[in-house]
């Protein structure tokens, strides 16, 4: 499927005991190591903090994230636009 007609995944997340999360509608991960994780989702980039955070399950063809670890926090960043974002839209 090209990049242009996949559909976008259903989001959701599944904190259990701050100790595993379950991520639906993943679409890549930006980066990581044992306190932060940075996941990429069609509303935003994710980022999952704590300690000791392992991914013990990703599938892109899916969309499926799982974490294991203590986790302290989740953030979500805008959703970046695809027309260019807010500097596009001063400068034109």
């Amino acid at each position: 499927m090209s990049e242009d007609k996949k559909g976008i995944f259903p989001h959701n997340c599944i904190l259990e005991d701050r100790k595993r999360l379950s991520v639906s509608g993943v679409n890549n991960v930006g980066s990581f190591d044992e306190e932060t994780i940075v996941a990429i989702t069609d509303y935003g980039e994710m980022t999952i903090r704590g300690q000791s955070l392992h991914i013990t399950k990703l599938s892109l063809e899916v969309g499926e994230l799982v974490i294991e670890g203590s986790i302290n926090g989740l953030q979500y960043a805008d959703v970046i636009e695809k027309s260019g974002g807010f500097l596009s839209r001063v400068f034109r």
